[in-house]
């Protein structure tokens, strides 16, 4: 009864500042779709392995000058299985007179870079000169040369997938992330500054009850907000979703968590909003490059150590799996866990924490 008392007086008071509900609700739709529509793309120089079979030696010579890294197949069976146990960003083969040529797509930049790269090699491989050569001699010949036709493939998205489709999932991670973290723990603070914390704290009502009540209130518009977010991306937005609108909602819902209890936890070290707004680019902002947005791959081995210690690296990698490649429960289970443990430790954290108001 007591925490369920902490729980109404916290949605009570929320409801009253319109601001706050404002900034939680809003401003997050706000920004995603401002994002959506200046959001430029930019290139990135990531090596790219293209795995081959049934192409010449001199062809797959020149595709590797052009900095492709080859792997060569015996044959063309199971492609999908291909790409992804060998980290292929494509397969390329030879059928007769076509070029097919199946793309991971996970990074459209990287598809179109490769597309870029095979057909301008393949424009100015010997065969093709000496075929513009004669026909430029003489045009009547065309009908002596069969046509070399490319046909392409997916394995995630199609040919319209773009860069910012594939920053999508880790952006609405983000901003529920950092909206519910900066609400709770400025509203936490606010607890304290107005002795509530205090008065809370002088009763006989338990620390880890206190710190439900808290959880489990803010918690309720933690849950609101990440429905709003999700909904509105994908349904409004028109974001590309390949798996379960579940298992995203359930994913950003243990962001929110994490979220919610590190807020909690950081306004314990704060006196002010201010110094509670100097914890973003601590806290927050160097998650953002651990999101996807540079891949964690190339990194140097000290940052790639770094971002396993980010709930946004795991919860980026979550809802790209779900969003772009489908991914189903039993792929992305094992992220869920950690996403899971780093808000329980934190709640263990916070129950520390509240020993510096009372001990009890």
């Amino acid at each position: 009864m007591r925490i369920i008392a902490i729980i109404k007086r916290i949605i009570i008071q929320t409801l009253r500042d319109k601001r706050t509900l404002a900034l939680m609700m809003i401003a997050p739709l706000l920004l995603i779709t401002l994002i959506n529509y200046l959001f430029s793309s930019s290139s990135t120089d990531n090596s790219l392995k293209v795995g081959v079979s049934n192409v010449s030696t001199e062809l797959q010579v020149k595709l590797e000058e052009n900095n492709l890294e080859l792997v060569s197949f015996d044959d063309n069976e199971n492609i999908y299985d291909k790409i992804k146990d060998d980290n292929l960003k494509a397969f390329i083969y030879k059928d007769g007179d076509t070029y097919n040529i199946t793309y991971e797509n996970n990074s459209p930049m990287d598809s179109s870079k490769i597309k870029n790269i095979f057909l301008s090699t393949l424009s100015k491989d010997g065969t093709e000169n000496l075929k513009n050569t004669l026909l430029k001699i003489n045009p009547s010949m065309k009908d002596n040369f069969k046509e070399i036709n490319i046909e392409s493939d997916y394995l995630y998205g199609d040919e319209n997938l773009s860069f910012f489709d594939t920053f999508n999932p880790a952006l609405i991670g983000f901003f529920v992330f950092f909206f519910v973290f900066l609400i709770a723990g400025i509203s936490i603070l606010k607890e304290r500054n107005t002795k509530t914390l205090e008065k809370l704290l002088s009763t006989s009502i338990k620390r880890y009850e206190i710190l439900l009540g808290y959880l489990l209130g803010y918690g309720i518009f933690a849950v609101v907000q990440t429905l709003l977010v999700v909904f509105y991306s994908v349904y409004v937005l028109g974001m590309i979703i390949e798996g379960s609108i579940f298992l995203v909602i359930l994913t950003n819902l243990l962001i929110a968590f994490v979220a919610l209890s590190l807020g909690i936890f950081l306004s314990t070290f704060a006196n002010s909003e201010f110094q509670m707004m100097q914890f973003i680019p601590i806290v927050i902002v160097p998650q953002i490059f651990f999101t996807g947005l540079i891949p964690v791959e190339t990194m140097s081995p000290i940052l790639q150590k770094i971002a396993h210690l980010m709930p946004l690296y795991y919860g980026s990698d979550i809802m790209a799996d779900i969003m772009i490649k489908g991914a189903s429960i039993s792929e992305v289970y094992g992220g869920m866990i950690i996403l899971l443990v780093f808000a329980t430790v934190i709640y263990l954290l916070n129950l520390l924490g509240l020993k510096k108001y009372r001990a009890l």
